[in-house]
């Protein structure tokens, strides 16, 4: 029964519920397919029921917002199908389409039960997204960049991109670091994310990382295991796949599956299936390399032995040769060398008799000359020695009497003695006053006298035309 309050007619909220409730059974009484991002799965493993929250954007808006029901039997069921069809269960961050039944009790609220989800659509908006990006690379010129780019012969630096515990990682780093024939790389490891809506941001982060110290590197590799589609749709993102065509060094992929190539893979350098193919490429680009450089070194080894062999041959020739004519060179020279030491011994006895007899005569001339030189030679000094005794006396009295004169003139000179003959000095400011036009009238100077000074006032000046 209807109940009133101060005029107001007053439902209950069982009434309300319940009228709800008519309306829902009249209105939405069918199942519905229903498009939307499936945002978080909330999967209770303890009831084996799912909670959904679906979501619908727009320009990066939420504009619409639920939270719906998956059973354990339909979960079951659908996951399962997931797995068939995509290689990957039900999972967060995935646009579905489900058939579900919308209803409403008033103990419960707005129901909204997932009944099926059709795996095709959420691989369809996949392919979408991934020709978008595609295109959208195209059209700006820039989606072979990368693969344009002139790589090393032999990559030997290489940053990896990968998580530290990632069995395709192991399995890269196994095979480039065992190889067989020993060939050595420089690896670092940037650590990422690898699926998930975080893994574009992650990669991108430790790209721009890589590029700052991309001089110590030859290129990037980007490792990962294997996946079914749905976890590699990380990899068709546009900001990824970007950031991969323009990166200044070649980059490489071994993602880790054999179908359903990601945009990113194929805007890569290099792409490989799998990480272990990828290190067999590298090891490969070695060996290639390599055999070329060894049967080049064998054939230089061969080629040279050759030469070596020849040349020994042909220097022996030579040596023979050599030998026989310079023996017969010595014979004949022999011969010679022994006439013309003949001749120098009889050059050198004729010489030496005549230089013998050219000393007798000079020894006979000195032996005749020598006393008369001796005796004129000390007349001559006995009569210096007399010269200089005689004139030293004379040049030591002029010497006296000339200091005596320059000292009686510089004792004439001193102050003291100009001073007693009257004379006197004027000091202005300390200095000696030798000219009127000097000092001003109304200047204070000084009079130097024989005994004592005058300070004085300048009152009046004269100047001589003559003197200044």
């Amino acid at each position: 029964m209807s109940e009133y309050f101060k005029g107001h007619k007053v439902f209950s909220l069982l009434e309300i519920t319940q009228s709800i409730q008519r309306a829902f059974q009249k209105w939405y009484s069918d199942t519905y397919w229903i498009k939307a991002e499936m945002n978080k799965l909330n999967y209770y493993k303890y009831s084996g029921h799912c909670y959904p929250d679906l979501l619908e954007r727009k320009q990066e808006k939420i504009v619409a917002q639920i939270r719906a029901t998956l059973w354990d039997i339909d979960y079951q069921r659908i996951n399962s199908t997931f797995l068939k069809v995509l290689n990957e269960p039900l999972k967060d961050g995935i646009n579905i389409l489900f058939l579900a039944k919308i209803s409403f009790t008033p103990l419960h609220g707005l129901s909204l039960s997932i009944l099926d989800i059709d795996p095709s659509y959420t691989l369809g908006d996949l392919e979408r997204e991934k020709l978008n990006t595609i295109n959208r690379l195209k059209s700006s010129n820039i989606f072979d960049q990368n693969k344009r780019l002139q790589a090393s012969p032999l990559i030997q630096r290489l940053a990896i991109i990968s998580v530290e515990t990632s069995k395709g990682l192991s399995d890269f780093m196994k095979i480039i670091n065992d190889n067989r024939w020993g060939y050595r790389f420089f690896t670092m490891l940037f650590p990422a994310l690898l699926q998930g809506d975080k893994a574009p941001e992650s990669i991108m982060g430790q790209l721009r990382r890589i590029n700052r110290v991309k001089h110590h590197f030859d290129a990037v590799a980007i490792i990962r295991g294997g996946g079914g589609d749905i976890g590699l749709t990380s990899y068709n993102n546009f900001q990824l796949a970007h950031a991969v065509a323009t990166f200044p060094l070649p980059v490489l992929t071994g993602i880790g599956h054999s179908t359903n190539e990601t945009v990113t893979e194929m805007v890569a350098h290099i792409n490989a299936i799998t990480p272990t193919e990828l290190a067999d490429f590298l090891i490969q680009k070695y060996r290639n390399f390599d055999i070329p450089v060894t049967e080049a070194a064998k054939r230089i080894k061969l080629l040279s032995q050759q030469k070596i062999s020849s040349a020994e041959q042909k220097l022996k020739n030579e040596m023979r040769f050599f030998k026989s004519v310079a023996e017969k060179k010595i014979t004949t020279q022999s011969e010679v060398i022994l006439s013309k030491i003949q001749q120098i011994r009889q050059n050198i006895r004729s010489e030496y008799k005549v230089q013998l007899s050219k000393l007798e005569a000079l020894k006979l001339n000195l032996n005749k000359h020598t006393p008369s030189a001796y005796k004129n030679e000390f007349d001559k000094i006995r009569n210096l020695k007399l010269n200089l005794k005689k004139n030293s006396g004379i040049l030591l009295k002029n010497f006296s009497n000339e200091i005596l004169s320059t000292e009686n003139q510089l004792r004439a000179l001193h102050p003291d003695n100009v001073l007693k003959r009257g004379f006197s000095i004027t000091l202005l400011n300390g200095k000696a006053l030798t000219k009127a036009n000097n000092a001003s009238v109304g200047d204070e100077v000084e009079t130097i006298l024989f005994k004592g000074a005058i300070k004085s006032k300048i009152t009046h000046k004269s100047i001589n035309k003559d003197h200044g």
